[in-house]
């Protein structure tokens, strides 16, 4: 696909920007152009003069996230590093934009003392991505603090809009119109005096226990099915451990694919695939991915 830029937007441009660079597993074929906006009026300004029929996409630290590896068609728009804002709003209000890291926001909220807000430190992205998929860890979930977003569609048009008009579950949002993505959002939380850095030292000692940290991963792989949880039917089935080249389901969290250095996004999708066929078999339940898988296979 062949479409123009202005010249203003070419030092915050990269063509054929290899996603392996913006994604937690390190793999990802090449992203036609990659725009990181210096701030929102030039995040507004470039997706003015974008041609409409141009593919969106947007990333922020590349958790949750499998490109395949023949990469993306058109435009991927990056938040890290852009949309930074974070500050407090009254006693108990909290305005976070898209870019923020949710562990950032994790360990202001307890520096201003307002929870509950700990749980952001398990979430491995950023505020954009816990917005658009209803993001949580150890009991806390991202809409259950929402009160407003803001919003841009491709027109460059940014919008308010409150909770109440998005329909939200587990691990699902949906929004009043299509077409709009989250710049920022502000939380309600509580007063909590007794609030301490030592929350989320205690829930980050847990991760390390029980997840790989350190190691390259998305995140939970397969959202936990009505009743039950991913990891224990992927354990029961035989499957911690099991590994297809490079990629193996974690000996630490079943629910966690590991790419050990070497493997590419088609071997990890494969053994997604495979996890999926042999829970199904074996357990009756056919697990649902949460980790987005976009792009195009390589040719």
């Amino acid at each position: 696909m062949t479409f123009a830029v202005a010249a203003g937007f070419l030092p915050r441009i990269r063509h054929e920007e290899p996603m392996s660079r913006h994604t937690s597993w390190r793999v990802g074929g090449p992203a036609e152009l990659f725009f990181t906006p210096s701030d929102r009026a030039d995040l507004a300004a470039f997706l003015t003069q974008l041609p409409g029929e141009v593919p969106l996409h947007w990333v922020g630290l590349g958790s949750n996230l499998l490109v395949r590896d023949g990469g993306l068609r058109g435009v991927v728009i990056s938040t890290r590093g852009a949309l930074e804002r974070l500050e407090r709003e009254g006693e108990t209000g909290v305005y976070a934009e898209a870019g923020v890291p949710c562990a950032r926001l994790a360990r202001r909220c307890v520096r201003w003392s307002l929870g509950p807000a700990a749980f952001f430190g398990g979430i491995p992205g950023s505020v954009g991505g816990a917005l658009t998929m209803n993001a949580g860890a150890h009991g806390g979930e991202t809409w259950r603090h929402v009160v407003e977003v803001e919003t841009i569609d491709r027109r460059g048009i940014e919008h308010r809009r409150s909770a109440a008009e998005y329909s939200v579950g587990y691990r699902r949002v949906v929004g009043p119109v299509t077409g709009e993505w989250f710049l920022a959002a502000r939380f309600r939380f509580e007063a909590r005096p007794e609030a301490s850095d030592r929350e989320i030292r205690e829930l980050l000692e847990r991760r390390a226990a029980s997840q790989p940290i350190g190691e390259w991963s998305c995140g939970s792989v397969f959202t936990n099915p009505p009743g039950d949880f991913a990891a224990r039917l992927i354990e029961a089935s035989g499957l911690k451990g099991h590994r297809i080249g490079d990629a193996s389901v974690s000996e630490k969290h079943a629910n966690f694919i590991v790419n050990h250095g070497q493997a590419s996004a088609a071997v990890l999708e494969e053994l997604i695939r495979f996890v999926q066929e042999t829970v199904a078999r074996r357990q009756g339940v056919r697990l649902e991915t949460e980790v987005r898988i976009i792009g195009e296979a390589l040719r």
